[in-house]
C-alpha cells in the first residue's frame, strides 16, 4: 500500500485563525487520523504562508519587522491548531531556507524549458504611497459583472480574473489614491504550454466533478500567461538574477508544502523523492476552499509539470462556513476566531459538529448554534457516552470492576456493529462524514435500546447479578466499538475511553476481539453538556463591546396542554409568514416506535447536505415503521427543536388529514434528492 502525503491550504499569517478556517483542517485532520488509525503510512503537513505586502505593511503599523510578525503568528497559529486536535506531522513557515531553495529550483526548471518570458507591463502605482501596488492593495468595480469593491486580481462575485488596471474606478485601498500607470518589466508564467496536460489532468479524476466542471469554463475562455513576479518593496523572495523583483506569494506558497515535508523528511531519514518525483510510489492529496481553486489546480500542477516534479494525486475542494445561515459577521459576533471558540467550549464539540455536516461535495456548510447544542448534547452526551456512564458504575459496584469472562448474548449486535463498521470505514474514505456519523449514532441508538429493554437498574435491584454483569459487559463492548469508529472525529474521547479500559490502544482493526474478563477503571466524564450561555458569552466576546441579540435559544419549560378548540375557519397568513416556513425534502433511513407512546413514530431524516433530524410524527395510526424505509417526505426544517416527553423532535413531517383519524403523508417526485427545497 503506497504511503499518503496530505496537505490542508497553508493559512496566511497576516490573521488569527477562525471557525471557517477550521473547516478545512478539521475535514483533513479527520480524513488522515482514520487513515492512521487503519494502518496506512500517512504524513500531514502544513505551513504558515507568510510573504507578501498585506504581512509587510501590518509590520510596519506595529513598528516591528516582518519576520518579527510572522514569528509571532506562527505560535499563535500552531497553539490554535494543536488544542482543536489537528495533527500536523510538522506545521513549517514558507518564510525558510527549504521554500526558497525548492521556489528557486522551481522557477529555474521552467525557465529553462522556455516556461517563463519577461515583458514588460504598464502596473498601478500608488503616487502617494510611492511604490507598486500589489493586485489586493487595489479595489475597485468589477470589469466583467460590475460587482462594486473588488481585488484587484480576482472578482469574489463572478471568480472572474483580471488585471487591476481593467478594474473601474481603481483605488488604493491603502489611502484611497486613484493609483497611476507606470512601466515595469515582469516575469511571466506561460500557463498556456500546459493546456493538453491540464485538460487531460483534470479530467481524470483527480478533482471533484463540480470542480472539473468549473475549470472548464476557464479553458473555454483560454489561459492566460501568469504574471509571477512583483517589484520591491515586498516580503518574499527575491527572484534569482533579478535585483529588485520578487516571487509572487502564491508563487512560493504552494512549494510551502513541498518545504514542509522536506525539512520533516530530512531529520526523520525519509526519501522526499520517493513523494514528490516518483509519481507511482506515494499519492498526494490537497485539501482546499472553493476560492483557491485557479491556483491549486491549474498553475500549481502545471509549474510542477514543467520542474519536472509530479503533481497530485487528487485536490479536494470544500464549501465556506455560514453560522445562523449568514455570513460570518463581527457585528453579530459570530466571526468566532478559535480563541475566541476554545475560550468557552471544547473544540470536540466543533470537531463533531462539522463532521455531521461535511461531505464529499463543495456544498456550503452551516453552524447553526441551536443545532449545534441540540447535536452534541443529544448524540455524544446523550448517546455515546451515556451507554458507558449508565453501566459502568454497575461494574464496578458488584463486580470490582471485572467485565463477564465469556462474551454474553446480545441479539446479534456485536456481529452487527462489525458489519456496519466496514461500511463506515468507506464512508470515511470516501470523505463521506456526515453519512458515517449518522450510520454511528444509528448504531448507538441500537446499543441504548437494548440497555433500555435489558434494564440493568432493575437487574441490579432484584439481585440478578449474573444477568447485570452480561448487559453491562455488552453495552460496554459497545460502547467500545463506537468510540473506535468515532476515533478520527474524537480523538481526545477516544483516548479516555482507552484509558478507562484498559486498553493498549485505539486502533481500528476489522475483527476486533470483544473485551472479556478485563478490568476497567471507574467511569469519569469524558464531555460535558453543552450550556448554551457558554455559547451566547462566546458570541458577546467575539462581538466585543457591540451588543448582542440572543441567537442562541436557551432550554425553557414546555407550556401546559390547552383545551382543544373547537373547529373554525383558518386564519389568514401573509405571503411573508408563508415563505419563512422553509420546506425540504427528506429520506426516511430509519423507524421506530416510541415505547409508551400509541401514536407516536420516532424517525431519523436524511436532508441531504443539511444533515439528519430526528422527528417525532404522529403517524402511528396510518404507518408501520417499515413501511416508511426509504420514502421521500416533506418535513419543515426550520421548526425550532421542542421538548417532548418522550424526546426532542427536530422538525415536523407534513401529512393530510380528515378529522377522522385517517393520514396521508405528503406525495414526493421519485426524482427528488434529500435536502431540497418544496416551493
Amino acid at each position: 500500500m503506497r504511503p499518503i502525503l496530505v496537505t490542508s491550504a497553508l493559512p496566511y499569517a497576516n490573521g488569527s485563525i477562525h471557525l471557517g478556517h477550521l473547516v478545512e483542517y478539521t475535514q483533513t485532520d479527520i480524513w488522515v487520523r482514520f487513515h492512521k488509525l487503519r494502518g496506512r503510512t500517512c504524513y500531514y503537513f502544513c505551513a504558515d504562508d507568510t510573504h507578501g505586502t498585506p504581512i509587510m505593511i501590518r509590520a510596519r503599523n506595529e513598528g516591528i519587522t516582518p519576520e518579527e510578525l510572522v514569528a509571532r503568528m506562527h505560535i499563535e497559529h500552531k497553539t490554535d491548531f494543536k488544542d482543536f486536535l489537528i495533527g500536523f506531522d510538522h506545521y513549517h513557515s514558507t518564510n525558510s531556507e527549504e521554500n526558497r531553495l525548492l521556489s528557486e529550483e522551481v522557477y529555474r526548471a521552467n525557465r529553462r524549458a522556455g516556461h517563463i518570458h519577461t515583458a514588460n507591463i504598464m502596473q498601478a502605482y500608488c503616487p502617494q504611497d510611492g511604490m507598486f501596488l500589489p493586485d489586493r492593495f487595489i479595489r475597485g468595480t468589477c470589469p466583467s459583472c460590475g460587482a462594486p469593491d473588488q481585488y484587484g486580481d480576482a472578482c469574489e462575485s463572478c471568480s472572474a480574473t483580471y488585471s487591476p488596471l481593467d478594474l473601474t474606478a481603481a483605488r488604493c485601498s491603502l489611502c484611497g489614491t486613484a493609483p497611476v500607470e507606470r512601466e515595469s518589466e515582469h516575469f511571466f508564467f506561460n500557463l498556456n504550454h500546459f493546456e493538453p496536460f491540464l485538460r487531460q489532468w483534470t479530467s481524470s479524476g483527480a478533482l471533484q466533478i463540480q470542480m472539473a466542471n468549473k475549470l472548464a469554463e476557464w479553458f473555454e475562455a483560454g489561459l492566460k500567461a501568469w504574471d509571477i513576479s512583483r517589484d520591491g518593496p515586498y516580503f518574499g523572495f527575491e527572484i534569482p538574477d533579478a535585483p529588485g523583483k520578487f516571487f509572487y506569494v502564491w508563487l512560493d506558497a504552494p512549494i510551502g508544502y513541498m518545504a514542509a515535508s522536506l525539512h520533516y523528511f530530512k531529520r526523520h531519514d525519509i526519501d522526499f523523492d520517493q513523494f514528490w518525483r516518483q509519481p507511482d510510489a506515494a499519492e498526494i492529496y490537497h485539501f482546499i476552499g472553493k476560492d483557491i481553486l485557479y491556483f491549486h489546480t491549474l498553475f500549481w500542477p502545471a509549474m510542477l509539470q514543467g520542474a519536472g516534479f509530479r503533481t497530485p494525486t487528487g485536490v479536494f475542494a470544500h464549501g465556506f462556513l455560514t453560522v445562523n445561515g449568514q455570513k460570518m459577521s463581527k457585528s453579530r459576533g459570530t466571526f468566532i476566531t478559535a480563541r475566541h471558540y476554545l475560550d468557552h467550549l471544547d473544540g470536540e464539540y466543533l470537531r463533531y459538529y462539522y463532521a455531521t455536516k461535511l461531505s464529499k461535495g463543495v456544498d456550503d456548510i452551516d453552524l447553526n448554534l441551536d443545532d449545534f447544542i441540540l447535536r452534541v448534547n443529544s448524540d455524544l452526551v446523550g448517546k455515546c457516552v451515556n451507554l458507558a456512564s449508565r453501566t459502568a458504575g454497575f461494574i464496578h459496584k458488584h463486580f470490582q470492576g471485572r467485565l463477564s469472562s465469556a462474551y454474553p448474548e446480545d441479539q446479534g449486535l456485536f456481529q452487527l456493529f462489525l458489519t456496519e463498521s466496514k461500511t463506515i470505514a468507506q464512508l470515511y474514505q470516501e470523505r463521506e462524514f456526515a453519512k458515517a456519523m449518522r450510520s454511528i449514532m444509528a448504531l448507538a441508538d441500537r446499543a441504548n435500546r437494548f440497555v433500555e429493554e435489558r434494564a440493568p437498574w432493575t437487574q441490579a435491584k432484584e439481585n440478578r447479578l449474573e444477568e447485570l454483569q452480561q448487559t453491562c459487559s455488552v453495552a460496554l463492548n459497545l460502547f467500545w466499538l463506537l468510540m473506535m469508529q468515532l476515533h478520527p472525529v474524537l480523538p481526545a474521547m477516544a483516548e479516555k475511553t482507552r484509558l478507562f479500559l484498559n486498553l493498549d490502544d485505539m486502533n481500528w482493526v476489522d475483527t476486533p476481539q470483544p473485551l472479556v474478563g478485563v478490568t476497567i477503571q471507574p467511569f469519569r466524564p469524558m464531555i460535558q453538556r453543552v450550556d448554551p450561555k457558554k455559547v451566547q458569552a462566546m458570541l458577546e466576546s467575539s462581538q466585543g463591546s457591540v451588543p448582542v441579540a440572543a441567537t442562541v435559544t436557551p432550554p425553557r419549560p414546555l407550556p401546559p396542554p390547552s383545551p382543544a378548540p373547537e373547529p373554525a375557519a383558518s386564519a389568514s397568513i401573509t405571503m411573508d409568514t408563508f415563505m419563512a416556513v422553509d420546506l425540504r425534502v427528506a429520506k426516511v433511513v430509519q423507524a421506530e416506535t416510541v415505547p409508551g407512546a400509541d401514536k407516536l413514530l420516532r424517525l431519523l431524516l436524511d436532508v441531504g447536505p443539511l444533515g439528519p433530524r430526528t422527528v417525532l410524527a404522529g403517524i402511528r395510526s396510518a404507518y408501520t415503521p417499515e413501511s416508511l424505509i426509504g420514502r421521500l417526505v416533506v418535513m419543515v426544517f426550520n421548526l425550532a427543536p421542542r421538548k417532548m416527553k418522550f424526546g426532542v423532535s427536530e422538525g415536523m413531517v407534513l401529512a393530510a388529514g380528515d378529522g377522522s383519524g385517517h393520514l396521508a403523508l405528503l406525495a414526493v417526485d421519485a426524482n427528488a434528492q434529500p435536502g431540497m427545497r418544496v416551493k
